[in-house]
């Protein structure tokens, strides 16, 4: 029995069960969680998350995501290894923040249109925050000060740039998709381009109507999945909290944060920030840490 629950394979069960208790032992810390998850699911990422789903599902049918593709191809390719319809993903994930670029790349894989690699490549670097969570929650929301805003910026999107340069060596033995035939330049492009539009729009086959009542139908159903995940980690969160497991955490990133020479009042934050990344960043400006003025 014992060397059964010591197992690898047994640390996600005993890690529920451990869960279970907490929330039998905190029954109403853990109703304030979920209600407090549910109103950041239905208040915030709803209304700026469902939008964007519909559309990115609509430009897909119509061969938008592929009239562009075409485009950047020859961007795209010798810069990150990808093909070109990537490059809608980038633009999208950047502008609309996560889990866009996920949910887009996941399309692009069921289609056929990137391969296994091509995806993890694509993933690992549109994951990002959009820019009004950066310059309205974060710069003046939580730390009052408009002026972080393109540092932030520049930190974020140039890192997730810089990541997707070097996850071009991820998995180089990974067949890449083939570039669209007769993709040269000037107008040669430009007329690839309108064709491969022209035979996505083709191949999809669906009308304007049930185009958008199953673009509706998807987005709906993948928003549940959203808010099912930040009322269950809100809930965990706040249970680890209450038995003391995040202090223990953050109180080992202290040695790590004075060895790199960052204010050690920021192991909360950074320990928050694993969890969920919005409550990561509300720790950090009540931390009280110094920022630029």
């Amino acid at each position: 029995m014992l060397r059964y629950l010591l197992r690898p394979a047994s640390l996600p069960a005993l890690l529920c069960v451990a869960l279970l208790l907490l929330g039998l032992y905190y029954p109403a810390a853990a109703l304030s969680a979920s209600v407090r998850g549910l109103t950041i699911w239905w208040e915030v990422l709803f209304p700026a998350l469902f939008p964007f789903f519909v559309l990115s599902e609509l430009m897909l049918g119509f061969g938008i995501v592929h009239f562009f593709g075409t485009l950047m191809d020859p961007l795209m390719r010798p810069l990150f290894r990808l093909p070109g319809i990537s490059g809608f993903v980038v633009a999208m994930g950047y502008l609309s923040g996560y889990p866009v670029g996920a949910r887009l790349t996941a399309q692009l894989r069921e289609r056929g249109q990137v391969t296994q690699a091509e995806g993890e490549r694509i993933v690992a670097f549109t994951t990002t925050s959009d820019p009004i969570f950066l310059i309205g929650a974060v710069s003046v929301g939580f730390f009052h000060n408009a002026a972080l805003a393109p540092i932030l910026a520049a930190a974020h999107y140039g890192s997730g740039l810089l990541i997707g340069v070097l996850a071009r060596f991820h998995d180089r033995r990974a067949p890449a998709t083939p570039p669209a035939a007769g993709k040269k330049g000037g107008r040669f492009l430009l007329g690839a381009a309108l064709s491969a539009m022209h035979e996505a729009v083709q191949a999809d086959g669906r009308k304007l109507g049930r185009l958008l009542q199953e673009s509706i139908g998807s987005a709906l159903r993948l928003m549940t999945v959203v808010g099912g995940l930040v009322v269950f980690f809100s809930v965990v969160m706040e249970l680890l909290t209450k038995a003391g497991t995040l202090d223990l955490l953050a109180a080992g990133l202290r040695t790590i944060l004075d060895a790199a020479g960052l204010p050690r009042q920021l192991s909360a934050s950074f320990v928050n920030g694993l969890f969920e990344v919005t409550l990561g960043a509300k720790s950090s400006a009540e931390a009280g840490a110094p920022v630029i003025h």
